[in-house]
């Protein structure tokens, strides 16, 4: 029995998705908040039950049975993080799983400039201290969130951002895939596994030009210096934290935290991996005005 967590989040939709194209529907179970957001996957023959990261009895009865559990890290930042993390683990060496799979990212470090990547360096140091076999999958930057970087963009025509450095934006649909692979594989990497990329590293200077070829409109760059930046956010509403946390992708970035590109994606997929041009494609042609 695999076990997915978040399995109504986007990624872990989709890791269920493609896991099913390897794996009967009754070799997968699924850990979700809310049961009725999985009813799509019951009807599939899949096991469906409500587990929190907060609550421990109800992972017991989620994880129950598992030879696999894959946490796919929370929507949160810092200890809270962590702290759920850490509970999940506790969860499936409680259940008797013999690996754990952790949705880790490239640029996870202690020392990373942005705090999620921090978060899961300290969740990686749980898993290696949990006594059980795991696996840190190594995903590369979303891309889905260079297209949100875009939004504003797409109305005024200008992506208005701090300095950046290249990052290796990653289609979720590829990680999904990747994770399916190492699921049905068992024991195919041990520990973090090497970046899980796509084929380039891309500056917001390069996506603003791939966002003219797309859309057939001039989408120019312009950096914002990050104090106005962050002022900005704020002034728009955004928590003064989570502007600061929004400030560590692009002071990460300059570091060159997010720059690796491997090989690795591209070996477990079979083929190349999505460009950040077909996943652009795909979100914004209908945003072009045409």
């Amino acid at each position: 029995m695999i076990i997915v967590t978040g399995a109504t989040g986007q990624l872990g939709r989709q890791i269920v998705e493609r896991l099913l194209t390897r794996v009967p529907a009754d070799r997968v179970g699924v850990s979700v908040r809310d049961p009725q957001k999985a009813q799509a996957f019951a009807d599939q023959g899949i096991r469906v039950r409500q587990g929190s990261f907060t609550d421990a009895a109800s992972l017991a009865h989620a994880f129950e049975g598992a030879s696999q559990v894959l946490i796919v890290s929370v929507d949160k930042m810092g200890e809270e993080a962590v702290r759920q993390h850490r509970a999940a683990i506790h969860g499936a060496v409680a259940a008797g799983a013999r690996r754990i799979l952790y949705a880790s990212h490239m640029g996870a470090d202690a020392s990373s400039r942005f705090q999620p990547c921090r978060d899961h360096a300290a969740t990686e140091d749980a898993l290696r201290d949990s006594g059980v076999p795991f696996t840190s999958l190594r995903n590369g930057f979303y891309a889905a969130s260079a297209v949100q970087f875009l939004g504003h963009a797409m109305r005024s025509g200008e992506v208005a951002l701090p300095a950046d450095g290249p990052v290796s934006w990653t289609a979720h649909a590829d990680l999904a895939d990747a994770a399916a692979v190492i699921l049905a594989d068992e024991g195919r990497f041990e520990g973090p596994t090497p970046p899980l990329t796509a084929a380039q590293a891309l500056t917001f200077d390069d996506i603003a030009r791939i966002a003219t070829d797309v859309t057939g409109r001039t989408i120019t760059r312009s950096t914002a210096p990050d104090d106005r930046f962050r002022q900005q956010l704020v002034g728009r509403g955004v928590p003064a934290e989570a502007a600061d946390q929004l400030l560590g992708i692009f002071a990460a970035s300059r570091a060159g935290e997010f720059a690796a590109v491997d090989p690795t994606l591209a070996t477990l997929l079979g083929r190349e991996p999505i460009t950040l041009s077909a996943v652009l494609r795909k979100e914004l042609s209908g945003n072009d005005g045409h």
